[in-house]
């Protein structure tokens, strides 16, 4: 029995023990919060008071304050310039704390910043207008030793633009002017990269933008999707409009890395695949090491307008690849086939159950001025070995295809394998 009772009393003693440790942690962290509250205050007083002496002596050396979407700056140098900028555009500046929450060594602050935007100095480059300023925002600051080492500020930027007049009032018909004028543009962009996904065969879709009808295929793959091709830079953004909606992007596959056909990879963020032959160009010119200089071998305008659409629309300069894939290897249901001569390492996608083809620039079936045709070799310009391209539209050819899609335009439907067998062999 008494073992019993000394047992109980130690348990009690240790349960008292714990309940005071916890009690003086939350003390040390009310108190430390308090001081955070304190020196936040103190800090958003100086801003008030016009008084970047007391604003820099708060600041740890070193630290960072992030104007998120506008501003990085180091402490003390940076915070000097920036809070400098802001009351010389805005000499009546008021800063009011509307709310504070503190917790551990960090504090939140909700804050209201008045007065007019009269200069001398500029806002982000704007020249004053003088126009009222009005704004409201939230500083999340992270104080230790009782000094700020890191401030993150949070402001609308619209609104911002709206208040100092580099944008129109809310609501205003120089607002609904300015809509209307920016949907234009979106819509003129969206005819010249290309519409909605169209599905072409089972799990199969099809983005097609401009210039020259550039198909990207995107594939159901686990939930999202494999795109394979990039098309033009144009395309980018309908691309990724067409992935998110199809559950995302998962992966890129190059069917070769021309500029007309990796030119949206680079901003599409996903992970970018091509052959092993095909890296050098990828990561590289695009695969200009073997054209002819200037694009000589074409005709003066198509040559001109080429050069044009090379340097506007079709690239978007060299892609990162992430891993290789070779003959036999498979992709979203896909099995790789190797189609080179038109660039080194050019690769298809087959499928087997439907006998489809993905074929990218194995063939064209538009001509160099952008008419519809009959498949035909790509052209000899911008091959990097011709007779090498017949013989893999040969190979395409002997897989007896249902229906083959290249990297431009429409596919071959009916007997696909006799198109390409007279496609290889005409001059």
């Amino acid at each position: 029995m008494a073992d019993r009772e000394s047992a109980s009393e130690a348990s009690s003693k240790v349960q008292e023990v714990a309940a005071n440790m916890q009690q003086a942690a939350a003390t040390r962290k009310r108190i430390t919060g308090s001081k955070a509250d304190a020196i936040a205050r103190r800090y958003f007083a100086a801003i008030d008071a016009h008084d970047i002496a007391e604003v820099i002596s708060l600041w740890a050396p070193g630290g960072r304050q992030r104007v998120h979407g506008q501003l990085d700056a180091p402490a003390p140098e940076g915070v000097h310039a920036s809070v400098g900028e802001l009351i010389g555009a805005i000499p009546d500046l008021h800063m009011q704390v509307l709310s504070t929450i503190a917790a551990g060594e960090r504090c939140g602050v909700h804050w209201r910043l008045t007065g007019t935007f009269a200069g001398p100095g500029t806002i982000g480059g704007v020249a004053p207008t003088g126009r009222p300023v009005e704004l409201e925002g939230f500083d999340l600051l992270g104080i230790s030793d009782g000094l700020i080492r890191q401030n993150d500020v949070f402001v609308d930027s619209m609104t911002v633009a709206r208040e100092v007049g580099l944008m129109p009032p809310q609501g205003s018909s120089a607002e609904a002017r300015m809509t209307a004028a920016f949907n234009a543009k979106t819509r003129v962009g969206q005819r010249l990269g290309g519409g909605d996904a169209q599905l072409v065969a089972q799990g199969v879709w099809v983005v097609q933008g401009q210039p020259g009808r550039c198909n990207v295929y995107l594939i159901e793959d686990d939930g999202g999707v494999t795109q394979f091709d990039a098309g033009a830079r144009t395309m980018t953004r309908a691309v990724a409009s067409a992935a998110a909606k199809l559950g995302g992007l998962r992966r890129i596959v190059l069917g070769h890395a021309h500029p007309d056909h990796r030119g949206s990879a680079p901003g599409l963020g996903a992970p970018v695949l091509c052959h092993p032959d095909e890296v050098q160009d990828a990561e590289g010119d695009g695969g200009r090491r073997y054209w002819p200089e200037g694009l000589s071998g074409l005709p003066i305008p198509l040559r001109y307008a080429h050069r044009l659409m090379m340097r506007y629309a079709w690239d978007a300069g060299p892609v990162r690849i992430s891993g290789t894939l070779s003959e036999g290897d498979e992709v979203a249901g896909f099995r790789v086939i190797e189609l080179p001569g038109h660039a080194p390492g050019q690769i298809g996608l087959w499928r087997e159950s439907d006998h489809l083809a993905l074929s990218s620039d194995c063939f064209y079936t538009i001509d160099m001025w952008g008419r519809r045709c009959e498949a035909r070799v790509p052209e000899p310009m911008y091959n990097f070995d011709t007779e090498q391209a017949r013989a893999s539209i040969r190979k395409l050819a002997a897989l007896e295809p249902a229906v083959a899609w290249s990297g431009h335009d429409v596919p071959l439907s009916g007997d696909v394998r006799d198109q390409l067998e007279r496609a290889a062999d005409a001059d």
